[in-house]
């Protein structure tokens, strides 16, 4: 299914709730979404299920989500699962796909990954790519992120692998301004690619960037990412194509916050770097 016609059946089919997950800090659902004898897998995150956050407008977590897709879809950086905001049981709220994790014995699979008839496979927290470990056995070409212990006391690093999937997830945060980056935010889908997912926490005018994904700081960003970054620029400014796709999802000055961050990571050319005045790490990191 192309993506135009995937977002379609997400907008336009008809959403059964099949459980909820209950580790999620505000109301997240697990449905079935169907059309035109078509079914897939999502997550229906609906507003009037959000608590409110003293830095973040209130009931705009599901706005933001959706946001996110399209900043990542517009891009092509592609990686937000696709996502709408539409109207469900519980009222208007996010509706993304839902991305399963590669499994032998899934049987036959749907859109996304879903399993069909099975219930959903749960990915592995940080997909592989993302953990926490004693430093020996620190793959050699991961990059360390922190040093601490355990609560034994032995130490352990907090590290990524150099994943060229796992850069661009990194990319993207820097510019919508995650401030949410935890591990078991990043799954591995059936076809293999790295996706992040639980962007409520996103586009703040205040620099809040928090990550496990810090490996590449201070790291040049590359000619193929400055272009990017150079074309997002443009396309955020008030007569920009994604300018008028975000409007309606975040206020005019997050907008512009976006473009002038964006701006201000083409002008340095490199990753930035863990604030001093700022908790750098989301808690806990999974």
């Amino acid at each position: 299914m192309e993506e135009p016609e995937l977002l379609k059946l997400l907008a336009e089919g008809e959403l059964e709730v099949r459980g909820r997950i209950t580790g999620a800090s505000n109301a997240t659902l697990y449905v079935s979404v169907g059309l035109d004898g078509v079914a897939t897998g999502a997550v229906y995150k609906p507003i009037a299920g959000e608590k409110p956050l003293w830095d973040f407008p209130s009931q705009t977590l599901g706005l933001r989500e959706t946001a996110s897709y399209v900043l990542s879809a517009h891009t092509g950086l592609d990686v937000v699962p696709p996502t709408v905001l539409r109207e469900g049981p519980f009222g208007l709220g996010s509706v993304q796909l839902w991305i399963n994790a590669p499994a032998e014995d899934s049987g036959e699979l749907g859109l996304g990954g879903m399993p069909l008839v099975q219930e959903p496979v749960m990915g592995e927290p940080g997909a592989g790519v993302v953990d926490v470990l004693p430093p020996q056995e620190m793959p050699e070409s991961w990059k360390q992120v922190l040093v601490a212990e355990d609560a034994a006391g032995d130490p352990v690093v907090l590290a990524h692998a150099d994943d060229p999937g796992l850069r661009r997830i990194a990319l993207f945060d820097a510019v919508a301004n995650n401030t949410d980056r935890k591990g078991g935010h990043i799954l591995r889908g059936t076809d293999g690619r790295l996706y992040g997912v639980d962007h409520g926490l996103t586009f703040n005018l205040d620099d809040k960037l928090r990550t496990v994904l810090w490996g590449w700081a201070g790291e040049p960003l590359g000619e193929e990412t400055s272009e990017l970054l150079e074309k997002l620029v443009t396309d955020l400014t008030a007569e920009g194509e994604l300018h008028a796709e975000l409007a309606g999802l975040l206020e005019e000055d997050e907008i512009a916050r976006t473009a002038r961050r964006a701006a201000q990571l083409l002008r340095r050319g490199r990753f930035p770097k863990p604030p001093g005045d700022w908790h750098a790490i989301p808690w806990p990191p999974f």
